[in-house]
């Protein structure tokens, strides 16, 4: 069973920083690709960035380009989101998921989230003053 839990979010001032964590089970991390997302009050999910099975690809939306980053440790079955010079525009509820389409070890700009599965529950992320 393919599965990943969201954790780490919290409330932020403008400007701050936090790292999400995105823990992965039922599978190991250099199978699949993992995307984090977000969704806010009113919008879509939209895709924020995505690391290969691999690790030697990744991508973030422009949006937060230059300001996140995403890693993993594979030993501990753990791909990270750090997420500095934190914008109110960057509330939302961030969730991680597993590429689960034909190409599922890669990912491909602008992540599609009906290419995605096995969502987490995901994680809250408030950047207010």
């Amino acid at each position: 069973q393919l599965q990943v839990v969201e954790s780490g979010g919290g409330l932020v001032q403008p400007g701050g920083s936090l790292r999400l964590s995105c823990a992965a089970s039922g599978f190991t991390l250099d199978s699949y690709a993992i995307g984090w997302f977000r969704q806010a009050p009113g919008k879509e999910r939209e895709g924020v960035s995505c690391i290969s099975s691999s690790g030697s690809s990744r991508n973030y939306a422009d949006s937060v380009k230059g300001r996140f980053t995403i890693s993993k440790d594979n030993t501990k079955k753990t791909v990270y989101l750090q997420m500095n010079s934190l914008k109110p525009e960057d509330t939302a509820v961030y969730y991680c998921a597993i590429k689960r389409a034909r190409l599922f070890r890669l990912c491909v700009y602008p992540s599609d989230p009906s290419d995605f599965g096995s969502w987490g529950q995901g994680t809250q992320v408030t950047v207010s003053s």
